[in-house]
């Protein structure tokens, strides 16, 4: 029986379409469009949402067997073997992936209309917010390799561009060029991968790869294992996992709403996805699989511990980001792929309305982001703080909220494989705890307390206005183009703020319903046509195990609470005493473990310098000089031979005696 799976399809295709449209339009319109850019570019994403939402139902719609479908516009190549087409592949992991990307990312821009308003690069922020959502969704719409390499790229130029969205900061160019350099890294690790796939088992294609996987490799295949470790570059460069991390953190120097898309929905998920669609290559070579699942752990580890420590509002949730990122790894890392990509839909529920949260609290700062400086907000700003609490909850894992079942799901599926799994079990409960503790380390310092300055002002109904500065240097900035603008709004007084921060607030509380142990298993059922066949993905923990997982997670995320309330609320002067106590363990984290500048001295500063040299030496003296010369050399020719053309009769008489003589002479030697 025929399956009709046109509805799929169309959806598949204006899921890319409406985001693309919407940056062509924004960016060629950009001298007339003013602030109606902003609504252009949130109602693109509110159509991609649309057809995303009409290819789950058509999905749905499909017999189990027949819901990975495939669709191509045209072959983009074909020869010698090569097939390579411009095609998506609209299957449940896909759909669940596009639904995230584009509900999220259309409450960023709804966000963004707001908050970016008094900016003078309004209009091209909202062309390339459109851009980079429609880069995301190439990459985890693509059929093949070689799509997923262009859509790869395109998320990479595009952060580029919006990480320095404020160019006229140094810090901000430089955290951008320090992103690009990373992720480029990542990308010949990715294509290298794809080609060694290619080389071995002669497609580019995700199903042809995986049919024809089975029967080309054995278990642990030197080629395969070295294929996916290069793969695994690619993944750890874009989410930000060890030693390719640190790009993460410098990535705050965009504006407040870029670093809620980049952390929630978008760029650092790309590396799970990745994982998670080839899980057939990466369970037949287990090695690899481990490798990755050891580097989620030393990550969620590593940032969780960092995040203790660091000042800056917007740089604790970037590491936690990267902290819970790690746990998505290990989660599709050891065959925990539902609580991988569901962990991956609550965080970027949570994460979004963190920052949102967080860049309402820092326009009520004056742009100042130093947590040290915040105090009190919960009566000048109610509503922020409550939001702000909610996504605190949630990130802590607090019982009942979505975080609390996506987290807790991954470490029970750790705990219940036994052996050496027991290690990311471990590792992650101890994490959970530390987790806890630092989100309300902002939680409490934010919003509780005697009020600072900012706070009271707002109190009496007025905004504070101070002289707008780098928050990494201190140093005073003008607001002309390429700069941040004199002012940003404040959830509490502008709507599309407000907006987008309720849903995501409510979605931080409920979304974890999707998924509760021995009631519901909304996630599992729709990822099942993707994940059926892999022994991993049949694997259940018992409803008991999970429950006492959850009561074990649980506990320790109101420990956490526990100590963090202990230390910032009823002794608050404790921790000052703690960091002089503990010195050097504190400047280890606040140095980052210094990965920063093992990372600058091996990869960044030698990747400019050969760039550098590249442009100096390699193109200047040797290419410029081979052509310089070889123009001299043609330019003295000619000048010869323009000397000879006199017009004279005499002159062209005498070449010709002078070419028989030559030709005279010639004959008389050889004939001798």
């Amino acid at each position: 029986m025929t399956v009709d799976t046109s509805s799929a399809e169309t959806f598949g295709w204006l899921i890319l379409a409406f985001p693309l449209a919407g940056a062509i339009a924004i960016a060629l319109g950009f001298r007339f469009w003013g602030k109606a850019a902003g609504w252009i570019g949130t109602g693109a994403i509110a159509l991609a949402f649309a057809s995303a939402i009409g290819a789950f139902f058509a999905i749905q719609d499909l017999p189990s067997e027949s819901r990975q479908v495939t669709s191509s516009l045209y072959d983009y190549a074909s020869a010698v073997g090569l097939d390579i087409k411009l095609g998506i592949l609209v299957d449940p992991l896909a759909v669940i992936m596009a639904l995230v990307v584009t509900g999220v990312s259309m409450l960023i821009h709804l966000y963004s209309v707001a908050y970016m308003d008094s900016d003078r690069g309004y209009v091209r922020f909202f062309a390339l917010l459109n851009f980079f959502v429609f880069s995301m969704l190439v990459l985890v719409m693509a059929g093949n390799l070689v799509l997923l390499i262009i859509g790869w790229a395109f998320v990479g130029y595009a952060s580029y561009a919006l990480i320095s969205f404020w160019y006229r900061r140094n810090t901000a160019t430089a955290a951008g060029m320090k992103a690009f350099v990373i992720n480029v890294i990542g990308d010949i690790g990715l294509m290298l991968a794809a080609f060694l796939l290619f080389g071995e088992l002669g497609t580019f294609d995700y199903l042809a790869l995986f049919e024809e996987a089975p029967g080309h490799f054995d278990v642990n295949d030197g080629a395969l294992v070295a294929a996916l470790l290069l793969l695994l570059v690619g993944a750890f460069a874009k989410s930000a996992q060890v030693p390719l991390h640190t790009w993460l953190a410098d990535a705050m120097e965009g504006p407040t709403p870029v670093s809620a898309l980049i952390h929630a929905a978008t760029m650092v998920t790309a590396g799970v996805y990745l994982i998670a669609r080839t899980h057939p290559l990466f369970e037949l070579a287990p090695t690899a699989a481990d490798v990755a699942a050891f580097i989620g752990l030393l990550t969620l580890i590593m940032a969780a511990t960092i995040a203790l420590v660091v000042t800056d509002l917007k740089r604790i949730i970037a590491y936690s980001t990267m902290s819970q990122i790690g746990y998505m790894v290990v989660a599709v890392s050891i065959g925990a792929y539902t609580a991988g990509i569901f962990h991956l839909m609550t965080h970027a529920f949570f994460k979004a309305l963190l920052f949102m949260a967080a860049g309402s609290i820092i326009a009520a700062m004056a742009n100042r982001q130093n947590i040290d400086l915040m105090s009190g907000f919960r009566k000048a700003m109610p509503f922020t703080s409550a939001l702000l609490i909610i996504g605190a909850l949630a990130l802590a894992g607090f019982p009942g909220t979505s975080g609390f079942f996506s987290k807790d799901e991954i470490l029970v599926y750790a705990a219940d494989r036994g052996g050496m799994y027991w290690i990311f079990a471990i590792g992650g409960y101890a994490a959970a705890f530390l987790t806890a503790f630092y989100s309300f380390r902002i939680g409490f310092r934010v919003v509780w307390g005697e009020p600072c300055e900012e706070a009271r002002e707002l109190e009496r109904g007025h905004m504070a206005h101070g002289e707008p500065e780098n928050p990494v240097t201190g140093e005073k900035e003008d607001t002309d183009v390429g700069f941040p603008g004199p002012e940003h709004h404040i959830a509490e007084r502008a709507w599309p703020m407000r907006a987008a921060m309720g849903i995501l607030g409510f979605l931080a509380l409920f979304a974890g319903l999707l998924q509760i142990p021995g009631v519901t298993a909304a996630v599992e059922h729709f990822l099942e046509p993707t994940f059926e066949g892999s022994a991993l993905f049949e694997h259940h923990p018992s409803t008991g195990s999970a429950y006492l997982g959850m009561l074990v997670g649980g506990i320790l995320a109101l420990a956490g609470i526990a100590l963090a309330f202990r230390l910032y609320v009823r002794r608050p002067g404790t921790t000052a005493g703690l960091v002089e106590r503990y010195r050097g363990l504190h400047n280890f984290l606040f140095n980052r473990w210094y990965f920063d500048e093992l990372l600058d001295a091996l990869v960044y500063r030698p990747t400019i310098a050969a760039g550098r040299f590249a442009n100096n030496v390699l193109e200047r003296v040797l290419v410029q000089g081979i052509v310089n010369g070889t123009t001299g050399v043609v330019r003295g020719v000619g000048v010869l031979v323009r000397g000879a053309q006199s017009g004279f009769l005499r002159a062209y008489a005498l070449l010709v005696i002078g070419g028989f003589a030559v030709l005279a002479l010639y004959f008389l030697v050889v004939s001798s």
